[in-house]
């Protein structure tokens, strides 16, 4: 039995927390502003915090850390489900075996019709999502779809990084997506509390939590060295979901050598079959800022990915918070991108059967000039997968600061990308504007040389040598 996440150590923590002083949590906030992390015990006291002060220097704490790491920087991406075949029974979920409609896993052909209009849109980085169902939806078929996803060029566009958050599989499997040129391997625990595990996972592969669990564990061994983990938030107890977290990233960190590059925060949401009146630890808004803030602060190097599952006023928030990664113009349907297109959507999901509904339904070019406006500079960028930092050598950049020289100037030149191929008019004048505030702010005249590029002179396809 995996011991890292010790159930009776968690519920101390809390315990003890509860009781902790004004000023020992202040204590807390000061040592996790200076962006060097903080332990699992003091991530509980502020956890437990009640106090609107406390509570309101954990979020301007968490401002300083998002800042001091990722500058203004937020990284943009689409999910792209290719099938909802799934023989697992996870209560949550719209893909759940008992839940009866028309399954569909996308044809080649299918799949280049989505990349196409994800890439018009102007993403260069995609999600791959499925169900888990080995026999329909196998490795090869997965493998098959990553290659054909690689080779679609959309006028300027093409993908270049595809994440991947399928079903927790061998070694073996492991190695193959890595050589497949995956970027990050994504996995949810869901719920690190056993009980609850076992009542919301009741069939399936899914059901073993050993097996799930320890899925990091494998990728690692397949040589994947970006992994990314997360929770359902809204299944268990908030506090203790964000301790187990922050004890699954110190065994990464100890048993690997690198903890996980992202974490995802979704919230439960409604789906197909899903009474959430039946779920009694749903996370109100407060709580669900305030875990966010704890988070960065309590593993500031690593990516917090928030989905469109959150409504745009809260995405903002969250975004000053610690949320380092956004999904945009999102579809958590198979198809349901050709399905919105064919529809004359402009967003939303694009067909009834989806895994969740979405909060969000903005455009990607609408989140982008939004997230612009704010003052913050929307990303593009997959440089790092393509030029090798990844695991220990982009934690040890990130902590020494030097990530920063290559993803800003990389970040104000596919932002620079975007406004020339693909942006409203009113987008364009949002990101020029960004452009012109954050290279006024950069100090070192080679960024600035970079971000003077004139991308009109760079020739069709090659492009993704520089970004």
């Amino acid at each position: 039995m995996t011991c890292f996440i010790n159930e009776d150590l968690i519920v101390k923590m809390l315990g003890e927390a509860r009781f902790a002083s004004r000023k020992l949590a202040a204590k807390i906030i000061e040592k996790a502003g200076r962006a060097g992390g903080i332990e699992s015990a003091e991530a509980a006291v502020l956890l437990q915090a009640e106090d609107p002060e406390i509570i309101a220097g954990i979020c301007r704490a968490a401002r300083m850390v998002k800042e001091e790491i990722y500058g203004r920087r937020v990284v943009f991406f689409a999910p792209l489900y290719i099938s909802n075949y799934c023989v697992n029974n996870c209560r949550y979920c719209g893909y759940r075996r008992d839940n009866k409609f028309e399954r569909r896993l996308l044809s080649k052909k299918e799949i280049i019709e989505e990349v196409k209009i994800l890439l018009s849109a102007g993403h260069k980085r995609v999600a791959l999502e499925c169900g888990e169902d080995p026999a329909r939806c196998s490795i090869d078929y997965v493998l098959e779809a990553i290659e054909t996803i690689y080779l679609v060029r959309e006028g300027n566009g093409s993908i270049r990084r595809i994440n991947v958050n399928i079903a927790a599989t061998t070694v073996e499997n492991y190695k193959k997506l890595k050589d497949a040129g995956i970027g990050t391997y994504v996995l949810f625990q869901e719920t690190y509390h056993r009980p609850t595990y076992a009542r919301m996972h009741p069939a399936g592969p899914k059901s073993d939590y050993e097996w799930h669990l320890t899925a990091m564990n494998r990728a690692v061994a397949g040589c994947i060295d970006d992994v990314g983990v997360g929770v359902l938030f809204g299944l268990h107890d908030f506090k203790f979901e964000v301790l187990s977290l922050l004890l699954h990233v110190r065994y990464l960190e100890e048993s690997a050598g690198v903890g996980p590059h992202t974490i995802s925060v979704p919230r439960l949401r409604p789906a197909p079959g899903v009474d959430l009146l039946q779920f009694p630890y749903l996370v109100s808004d407060s709580d669900f800022k305030k875990l966010v803030a704890v988070l960065r602060l309590a593993v500031p190097y690593t990516g917090l990915i928030l989905s469109t599952r959150e409504r745009p006023s809260l995405r903002s928030e969250l975004i000053s918070l610690g949320v380092s990664q956004l999904s945009a113009g999102s579809s958590t349907g198979v198809g349901g991108y050709g399905n919105r297109a064919k529809a004359g959507s402009s967003a939303g999901n694009g067909e009834a059967d989806t895994q969740f509904s979405v909060e969000d339904r903005r455009t990607l070019d609408e989140v982008v000039g939004d997230v612009c406006r704010t003052g913050y500079l929307p990303s593009f960028c997959t440089a790092c997968y393509r030029q090798g930092r990844t695991g220990e050598r982009f934690m040890a950049m990130a902590k020494s600061g030097l990530i920063q020289d290559l993803c800003t100037p990389n970040a104000l030149l596919t932002l620079q990308e975007y406004l020339l191929d693909y942006a409203s008019p009113e987008t364009i004048v949002a990101g020029e504007r960004v452009i012109k505030d954050q290279v006024s702010l950069i100090g070192c005249p080679s960024m600035r040389f970079l971000t003077g590029i004139k991308l009109q002179e760079i020739k069709r396809g090659e492009r993704d040598l520089f970004f």
